[in-house]
C-alpha cells in the first residue's frame, strides 16, 4: 500500500483518461458506453459518487447551521432546552457548533469533498497522479479571478460608481425601492458583458443589499429576487464573446465574434430579461408599494465607511483596476501582481477606504476551486451526454446539466465533442446560459452573490428557494433564446 502511495513520478498513471483514449464506441447506446467507462477506468464512477454526495451535501447545508445555532442555545432537536443544561445559551463556540458551521458553509461544501476525492485518487493511482491532477489537470485561473475581481469591485469607490450609474434611471424614475430594483436587476446584470459576470454579480448583489433586503422583503420576494438576479446575470454576459465565461470558453473555436454573439444572443437575453422582471414587479406590486411606504429611500451611513466626500481621481484609479483586471483576466501573473499593487494604493488613500472584506471573496474563490477540481472529472459522462441529443433534447439537457455543473464547463465539454454543427453549437451555449440560475453551482459568479447577501436569509440560503425563485425566470429566458 505504502508503495502505491509514494509511486514515482515517472510511473505515474493518466488520470482522468483523455477523452479520445475510449475507443469502440460507434455502435454503443449511451448507456452502454458510460458503462464500459466506468469499468475502463472505475475511479471515474467513484470521483462522480464523491461528487453527486457534495450536492447533496449543499442541499442540507441549511440543515446544518439550524442545529449549530440550537446547539448553542442548548436546544435539543426538537427546539426545547435541554433539562439540566447548565451551559444553555453560552457555550456557543464549541468545537460541535463550530464544525456545524463549518458544514453549513456553503462556500466550503466542495473543498470538504475534495478531500475523500484526492484521497480515493492516491489510494487508486499513487500520490503522485493525485498531484499531477491539481497541478496540472485542473485550471484554477477563473477562481482565482473571481478571487480578485470580487475584491476590487466590492471597494467603496467603484460601488459608488456603479450605484450612481445604476441609480440614474432609478432616480428619474422617483427613487423608490421599486425603481431601485428595477434599475439593478435590468441594467446591472448587462453590465457583465463588459466587467465581466462577477463584478456585475458582486455590484448588483451589494446594491441589492442595501436598496432593497435592508427593507426586509417577504420571503417570497427575497427568493424571487435572488433568482432573478442569478438568472439575469448568467444571461447578460452574452452581449459580447470576451466576458462571460461559457461564451469565452468557446468564442475562438467556434470562430464566433461580437457581431455573432450580440446577434444570436444578446438581444434575446436583453428581451429575456425585461420579460422576466417586469413580470416579478408586477406580480409583487403590492408588497413593493408596502416597502416604499416605509419611508427614506436613501440607505444609512454604513459602519466603518468614512464619511467625507470621494475624490474622483480615486474612483478614477479603482476603474483602472478593475478595468486591467478584466483585460488580463486569462493572465495570473498579471492580475495577481496589479492586485497587490491595489492592495496597496487602498492602504495609501485609507481615510476614503472602507474597510475591504476579504473573507467572501476567498471563500467563493475556495468554492470555485472546489468545483472546477471535481467539474474536471465529469467529462468522462457529460461529454456522450451531450454529444447524442438533437438540438431541442440538447438545450434543454444542457439547462438541466448546468443545474448540476458551471456553466462554463458545459459549453468547454461541448467545445471537444467532434461533428457538432452551427445548431447544436446554438443550443448547447442557450442551454447552459439559460439554467445558469438555478442553483448555486451553476454559475461561477452565484456565490459571489450568495456570500454578499446570505446575511438577509439568516446566513443561509435554501436551494429550494432559490430554485423556486429562478423557474419562472428561467422559462421565459428559455422562450426568449429558442422562440425568437
Amino acid at each position: 500500500m505504502l508503495g502505491l502511495l509514494l509511486t514515482s513520478a515517472t510511473e505515474v498513471a493518466a488520470f482522468p483518461p483523455p477523452l479520445d483514449s475510449y475507443v469502440g464506441e460507434a455502435q454503443l447506446t449511451l448507456g452502454q458506453v458510460l458503462l464500459q467507462r466506468a469499468l475502463q477506468e472505475p475511479l471515474n464512477a467513484v470521483a462522480t459518487l464523491i461528487f453527486a454526495l457534495a450536492l447533496v451535501h449543499t442541499f442540507l447545508a441549511p440543515r446544518f447551521v439550524v442545529l449549530a445555532r440550537r446547539l448553542a442555545a442548548g436546544l435539543g432537536p426538537d427546539g426545547v432546552v435541554n433539562s439540566g443544561d447548565e451551559r444553555a445559551g453560552v457555550d456557543r463556540h464549541s468545537f460541535r457548533v463550530e464544525m456545524l458551521h463549518f458544514l453549513g458553509e456553503v462556500e466550503a461544501v466542495f473543498g470538504i469533498w475534495g478531500l475523500p476525492l484526492l484521497l480515493a485518487i492516491t489510494l487508486a493511482k499513487g500520490w503522485h497522479t493525485a498531484e499531477a491532477f491539481i497541478a496540472h489537470g485542473v485550471n484554477f485561473t477563473e477562481p482565482v479571478f473571481v478571487v480578485v475581481i470580487m475584491a476590487v469591485a466590492g471597494t467603496r469607490p467603484v460601488l459608488t460608481f456603479a450605484e450612481h450609474l445604476i441609480g440614474l434611471p432609478a432616480r428619474a424614475a422617483g427613487g423608490r425601492p421599486l425603481a431601485w430594483w428595477l434599475s439593478i436587476l435590468c441594467v446591472g446584470p448587462l453590465l457583465g458583458s463588459f466587467i465581466t459576470e462577477p463584478g456585475a454579480m458582486i455590484i448588483c448583489a451589494l446594491l441589492l443589499s442595501r436598496r432593497f433586503y435592508s427593507l426586509s422583503p417577504s420571503r417570497s420576494l427575497a427568493y424571487a429576487t435572488l433568482g432573478l438576479l442569478f438568472v439575469n446575470v448568467s444571461v447578460g454576459g452574452t452581449l459580447t464573446h470576451f466576458a462571460a465565461p461559457p461564451v469565452l470558453m468557446v468564442a475562438r473555436k467556434w470562430g464566433w465574434d461580437l457581431q455573432f454573439v450580440f446577434l444570436h444572443f444578446g438581444w434575446k437575453a436583453i428581451v429575456g430579461i425585461l420579460a422576466s422582471t417586469l413580470l416579478y414587479a408586477a406580480f409583487f406590486r403590492r408588497e413593493f408599494a408596502r416597502l416604499a411606504a416605509l419611508g427614506a429611500t436613501e440607505p444609512a451611513q454604513e459602519v466603518g465607511v468614512p464619511d467625507r466626500r470621494l475624490p474622483a481621481w480615486i474612483t478614477v484609479v479603482h476603474l483602472a483596476a478593475l478595468g486591467f483586471t478584466v483585460l488580463t483576466a486569462h493572465t495570473p501573473a498579471l492580475f495577481i501582481a496589479g492586485f497587490l499593487f491595489f492592495l496597496a494604493f487602498v492602504q495609501a488613500t485609507a481615510p476614503h477606504q472602507a474597510p475591504m472584506n476579504l473573507r467572501s471573496p476567498l471563500m467563493v474563490g475556495f468554492f470555485l476551486a472546489g468545483l472546477v477540481v471535481h467539474g474536471t472529472l465529469q467529462q468522462w459522462w457529460l461529454a456522450p451526454v451531450l454529444g447524442r441529443l438533437d438540438a431541442l433534447p440538447l438545450f434543454i439537457g444542457a439547462t438541466v446539466l448546468t443545474s448540476f455543473n458551471d456553466n462554463a464547463a458545459i459549453t468547454y465539454l461541448a467545445s471537444l465533442v467532434p461533428g457538432f454543427t452551427d445548431t447544436l453549437k446554438y443550443a448547447v451555449m442557450a442551454g447552459a446560459v439559460t439554467g445558469g440560475g438555478l442553483t448555486v453551482i451553476a454559475n461561477a459568479p452565484n456565490p459571489g452573490g450568495q456570500a454578499v447577501l446570505a446575511r438577509h436569509f439568516d446566513d443561509v440560503i435554501d436551494p429550494i428557494g432559490l430554485f423556486k425563485g429562478a423557474t419562472i425566470p428561467t422559462v421565459i429566458v428559455a422562450l426568449a433564446f429558442w422562440r425568437l
